[in-house]
């Protein structure tokens, strides 16, 4: 017998949806001591509160997204839209999920939720003091080597079926040329659980332009196939010891 179950989650479009500090830090291996005095951007971070909440702690974080700029009823007007189809869209295909982070959708849901609520709570003061900036790849507001650290999640590889390699191979390098050392992108497959087919190449280029890069494993797991991410790395600069490597 044939089976008919859904392959993937459909988003035809980027969601404007986010997590949480702590999901951050597992899906990206942060070790938050760590961050201290060191300068941190979140890419395309929609409605997280990693910034929210890593600001509160004292750490030095922006985040950047298409949609900073509206106001903060027309955010929240995203958020209701967006994560009303986006846990429909899980709850209906649950086997696409695995259950190593939260217990259920519903702890999933409600985690996701509470990011949103942090973010939107920060945003209309964190906007005026620049720490919410409207900017989209591949091409960003900020001056080279502007952050110690740079992070984009569920963008690029996410959504290869909107944006093609050219696109994936531009905002890479965007992202290592505002680093001053290194990008972590997060997950490396699309809600599908396929890894980026173009993932090899992409690589490839990287490096031909001085750009390195390793593929790690990360003690997280919500797609199915999302337990991986990549750093870029300038030459020369080391891989942190937090990183294992997949060879």
């Amino acid at each position: 017998m044939i089976s008919t179950a859904p392959t993937e989650i459909e988003l035809p479009s980027v969601s404007f949806f986010g997590r949480t500090l702590a999901e951050y830090s597992q899906f990206f291996a942060l070790d938050l001591a760590e961050l201290r005095g060191r300068a941190v951007l979140d890419v395309a971070a929609g409605p997280a509160s990693f910034t929210a909440e890593a600001a509160r702690r004292g750490l030095e974080a922006v985040a950047v997204d298409p949609l900073y700029g509206c106001t903060p009823d027309a955010l929240a007007t995203h958020v209701q839209l967006d994560y009303a189809h986006m846990l429909a869209q899980m709850r209906a295909k649950p086997h696409l999920l695995r259950f190593r982070s939260f217990p259920s959708i519903d702890a999933a849901e409600a985690d996701r939720r509470l990011a949103a609520q942090r973010f939107l709570a920060d945003y209309e003061s964190g906007f005026l003091h620049n720490r919410y900036v409207g900017g989209a790849l591949p091409r960003l507001p900020f001056f080279d080597g502007a952050f110690d650290l740079v992070l984009c999640a569920h963008l690029l590889f996410v959504y290869a079926r909107k944006f093609d390699f050219a696109w994936h191979l531009a905002a890479c390098r965007e992202l290592v040329r505002v680093s001053a050392g290194e990008v972590r992108l997060h997950p490396l497959c699309g809600t599908d659980g396929r890894t980026y087919p173009g993932l090899a190449r992409l690589r490839r280029e990287l490096e031909e332009a001085g750009i390195m890069s390793t593929v790690a494993k990360v003690d997280y797991e919500f797609f199915a196939g999302s337990g991986t991410m990549l750093v870029l790395q300038r030459p020369r600069a080391p891989v942190p010891d937090i990183l294992s490597p997949i060879r």
